[in-house]
């Protein structure tokens, strides 16, 4: 699809990277948005239906794992079919499950709409797509704008969680529902129209090169071709599997931890929803800073001792909540500490990941890591809803995920200093 006359106006008087840069960021604000929203509806949903957490869990559970899996084969597609339709298709397809949604009261239909519908949608518009916009419009400061894209999670999480909360404590759930529709409804002509595929479309280099990209045409093969033979290759490398497997601790001491039950934990200990919301976006404040700082950071040092400091700290922070007293001052030092290091690994990970496999291969290589993620944080969700359920309290959880960042640290630590790339990686 050729780009439109505003895309070619602007690109006359500012590299188009930028812009392409900014609308990514805007969607990936808005997604963060539904993806934070599971962690506000647990209460609800518990208070509505009598449906206990582990039933509730296991839901955002297939929907984070979903979200992961997704990653790779989306990754494929913007190969092969173009960034714009396959976020477009994207978006189309989370409008309509969260409409579905607030119409639910079954189980299995919270297992359609928030676990198979919004997996689904909201893991073509996720960390793999962010890294698809870098490595094409960027050759310089890659480090950087991957840091800025990746705290849009903590962006969303800042400006919609205390409105979630807000809506669902004053107004029910299925409103919560409604007003997200409205903003991915809004959100998708405004990603049409100012979006655009690749620099060379406007005559323009990615930002920072000499030369053009000679793979700027979109590819001929079936994405699930492509996903499933950068598998084949990146699994015949070690450094993909201690990435894989750091990255699985990442999740489940993330989203399926912190992102999904905070909120109900807080709500254990007495805190209304609303406030426990504004802590988790008090959060993703910090996590704003860390995660951009984080990208400036892998532009300058050594990735493998940033993922090593990055695991150890959040260990650290997940051994210290169950001892925080649910306090102003311990909640506030938790998410001071624990919101600077949120997503502080994608920079790095994405980093190590392009000098491993190259520049072409990174995004769908990057996408089949984060289902390593993504398979943690699909573990955490559903079993610390588990261990909620069994003994009343969530600190088994809590020290577990701690002691699997230690090990993620020592595991960075293994990736080689100094890559050959393979031969097969062209």
């Amino acid at each position: 699809m050729k780009p439109n006359k505003l895309a070619r106006f602007i690109s006359g008087r500012l590299h188009y990277g930028w812009i392409a840069a900014a609308v990514t960021f805007l969607v990936l604000v808005c997604v963060a948005g539904v993806r934070a929203t599971p962690g506000v509806l647990i209460v609800p949903l518990e208070k509505a239906f009598g449906w206990d957490r582990s039933t509730i869990s296991s839901a955002i559970a297939f929907n984070l794992v979903l979200f992961g899996l997704m990653g790779p084969f989306a990754g494929a597609a913007m190969q092969r079919f173009g960034i714009r339709r396959s976020v477009l298709a994207a978006l189309v397809l989370l409008a309509l499950a969260l409409a579905l949604s607030t119409m639910m009261t079954q189980p299995w239909h919270l297992m359609l709409t928030w676990g198979l519908m919004v997996g689904l949608g909201s893991g073509v518009v996720a960390t793999v797509f962010a890294a698809t916009v870098v490595n094409r419009w960027f050759s310089e400061r890659r480090g950087l704008m991957m840091g800025v894209l990746s705290a849009s999670t903590a962006m969303g999480q800042l400006i919609f969680l205390p409105l979630l909360g807000w809506i669902a404590e004053t107004s029910g759930w299925r409103n919560l529902a409604w007003t997200l529709v409205c903003v991915i409804v809004a959100l998708i002509p405004v990603f049409a129209w100012l979006m655009v595929e690749r620099p060379e479309q406007l005559g323009l280099k990615a930002y920072g090169a000499t030369t053009t990209d000679p793979g700027a045409a979109n590819v001929a093969a079936n994405p699930i071709v492509i996903a499933w033979q950068a598998l084949m290759r990146a699994a015949r490398v070690r450094e993909f599997w201690l990435l894989f497997a750091s990255f699985f601790v990442c999740g489940l001491s993330t989203n399926g931890l912190i992102g999904t039950h905070f909120i109900a934990f807080c709500f254990d200990g007495g805190i209304p929803e609303m406030r426990a919301a504004g802590i988790l976006a008090m959060m993703g404040m910090f996590n704003l800073v860390g995660t951009m700082l984080s990208g400036w950071l892998s532009d300058r040092y050594d990735s493998r001792w940033l993922l090593f400091w990055y695991y150890s700290l959040r260990g650290l922070s997940l051994l210290y909540l169950p001892y925080s007293d649910l306090s102003f001052w311990g909640l506030g030092l938790f998410g001071m500490f624990y919101g600077l290091d949120w997503i502080a690994t994608v920079p790095p990970t994405l980093r190590i990941t392009t000098d491993i496999f190259g520049k072409r291969d990174a995004a769908v290589i990057f996408g089949w890591i984060f289902v390593g993620h993504q398979l943690g944080a699909g573990v955490a969700a559903f079993g610390s809803g588990a261990f909620r359920t069994l003994f009343g309290n969530y600190n088994s959880a809590f020290f577990a995920a701690g002691l699997m960042c230690a090990l993620a640290a020592i595991a960075v630590l293994l990736i080689a200093r100094t890559f050959k790339q393979p031969a097969v990686y062209v």
